[in-house]
């Protein structure tokens, strides 16, 4: 099996048994939502923090198999971590689906999966939907908001 069928696996099983996919979480500290109209894709990011820590995370939405997935491999990859050290590592994943290297593979887990994902440019937006959610759901956080909602052109 080489690499890339590897990667497509763990792709496919986080579409088919997504983590942390839910229509609730409750309590949770924000609840961000995302959209790209351009495709289709939604999604629903909720967290719960504490001690500074991303305590809890879960999503919901409908989109593509590679969105929805890698919003489950986002959700494993940054539950339990300090808020500064996730936006650290989604910012990697950024870096990552736009082709500029793999940084911090082993704490990215499943995320590393997607690095393929960034060889098709229409793709990437998909990839990163958890991701970026995750990224304002901290922003919205630290400025104290509960609530956000942020649509892609």
């Amino acid at each position: 099996m080489s690499l890339d069928d590897l990667y497509q696996e763990i792709i496919l099983d986080h579409y088919r048994s997504p983590r942390n996919r839910s229509g609730d979480l409750d309590p949770h500290d924000v609840h961000v939502h995302h959209s790209n109209p351009l495709c289709g894709d939604e999604l629903d990011l909720r967290l719960r923090v504490q001690d500074g820590t991303v305590g809890a995370v879960a999503y919901d939405g409908d989109g593509c198999s590679i969105s929805m997935a890698s919003a489950s491999a986002m959700t494993e990859a940054v539950a339990g971590r300090k808020l500064s050290d996730a936006d650290d590592l989604a910012e990697a994943f950024r870096l990552m689906m736009h082709g500029e290297g793999v940084k911090r593979e082993d704490d990215l887990l499943d995320g590393v999966a997607f690095q393929g994902v960034a060889k098709f440019p229409v793709r990437v937006k998909c990839a990163l939907l958890g991701w970026m959610a995750l990224k304002d759901a901290l922003q919205t956080y630290s400025e104290g908001e509960a609530e956000h909602r942020v649509t892609y052109d």
